[in-house]
């Protein structure tokens, strides 16, 4: 499969000026890169390359080849399934890390192929010993062994793969070890990962791994909106109207989530402060 990461502006015109220079594997990568991004165009080139990275591939290319089953199997139907398992065995065969990670996910998962959990974690460890994160990353999720688990898990986080952070965060919670886990709820957020972003704002509301943080949940809570994704709103909305916050916490929350007009939106659900008039009625002492 391919790795989930942000790719830096102008990745479609990386591309194109690669694609250009005749340099196919550097334009699907940075066309790859872009449609990860969330661009449709970036999707459609990196299947438009497809045909001249088969041709490196034939030639013998292990980098083409494995970059060819992970567009194949990320953005082709399943007719080419069994296409995209060929180049993946073959990149593996050949040694290359991405093809090594690639094929053992579908031995993993059992895509296109028989599963072999064995052959998997023995493809994932050559390419995590290699030094590809996807890979630590995908042993860290297979390996039975805790401590393998934790530090294979580490490694990729630390290589900047979001997800990784958010299932070490699970890994650690499940270890009751949860001011560690909070951290790296609160690392993964911080680098886009929706999930983690729930996370972290359900453990400061309720106040796993620290104290109850009304502010820290409300701003993750609104920091999920920024991807999509509106499952935190209506907590958001219940830690307000709960008297949780203050005016001042709301729009802290929202200054913090980069959010101020979500912040603002919250307001009217403040508490209303009785006034004497309100308590006694009008006219009446």
């Amino acid at each position: 499969m391919l790795p989930y990461s942000l790719p830096s502006m102008g990745d479609l015109d990386v591309g194109r000026n690669a694609a250009a220079a005749g340099d196919w594997t550097a334009a699907g990568h940075a066309f790859v890169r872009a449609a990860m991004d969330g661009s449709e165009e970036g999707a459609e080139l990196a299947m438009g390359v497809t045909g001249e990275l088969a041709r490196l591939a034939d030639a013998g290319s292990a980098d083409a080849a494995a970059l060819l089953a992970g567009i194949l199997l990320e953005y082709a139907d399943e007719s080419a399934l069994p296409a995209a398992v060929a180049r993946a065995r073959a990149a593996a065969e050949a040694g290359h890390p991405a093809g090594q990670r690639t094929y053992g996910h579908l031995l993993a998962s059992g895509l296109g192929v028989p599963e072999d959990l064995d052959g998997a974690e023995r493809l994932f460890r050559a390419a995590a010993e290699a030094g590809d994160p996807y890979a630590a990353l995908n042993l860290g999720r297979l390996s039975d062994d805790v401590d393998e688990s934790l530090a294979l898990l580490r490694t990729a986080a630390q290589q900047g793969i979001d997800v990784a952070g958010a299932v070490l965060a699970d890994r650690l919670s499940s270890l009751d070890r949860d001011e560690e886990a909070l951290h790296w709820y609160v690392w993964a957020a911080e680098r886009g990962h929706t999930g983690a972003m729930n996370a972290a704002a359900c453990w400061y509301r309720d106040g796993f791994g620290t104290a109850p943080d009304p502010v820290q949940a409300v701003r993750w809570f609104l920091a999920m909106l920024a991807y999509g994704n509106g499952d935190g709103v209506h907590e958001a909305i219940g830690l307000v109207r709960g008297g949780a916050l203050d005016e001042e916490g709301v729009r802290t929350a929202g200054r913090l989530a980069g959010d101020p007009a979500a912040a603002g939106s919250l307001l009217p659900f403040l508490p209303r402060v009785l006034s004497a008039e309100d308590v006694s009625g009008p006219g009446q002492e």
